[in-house]
């Protein structure tokens, strides 16, 4: 299992970006997909996440502000980001709960891509 991740980089405050990420593998199914992120010196914390169901959780800090979606594809989820703050700097962390043999789910990670709000 695979999830690659894209559309980090630095912005000015107040601006935006949209972060991607795509899963392939031997995938039975994948239950939800979100992104997570870490600051310096912080824990890793939820951003965004969605269900193939369509259920939807934000982090307080970001609701407004940031969109979560899965209109590409099951494979796929997409997190556009305005209106960002330099409290937003952080390594973004794709994940997916899913699983390979139909039964078991677990959670898989991409590797991180970074975001930096600064002027």
């Amino acid at each position: 299992v695979q999830l690659e991740e894209s559309g980090g980089g630095l912005v000015q405050p107040g601006g935006s970006l949209r972060l991607s990420c795509t899963v392939s593998g031997n995938i039975q199914s994948i239950y939800s997909m979100g992104w997570y992120r870490q600051a310096a010196g912080k824990e890793r914390e939820l951003v965004a996440d969605i269900s193939r169901y369509g259920r939807i959780n934000y982090a307080d800090s970001v609701k407004g502000r940031f969109t979560i979606s899965r209109d590409r594809g099951d494979h796929f989820v997409d997190l556009q980001m305005n209106t960002l703050k330099p409290e937003d700097t952080a390594v973004y962390s794709c994940n997916a709960d899913l699983t390979l043999d139909g039964t078991s789910y677990f959670d898989y990670w991409g590797e991180g891509t970074q975001v930096t709000v600064a002027s």
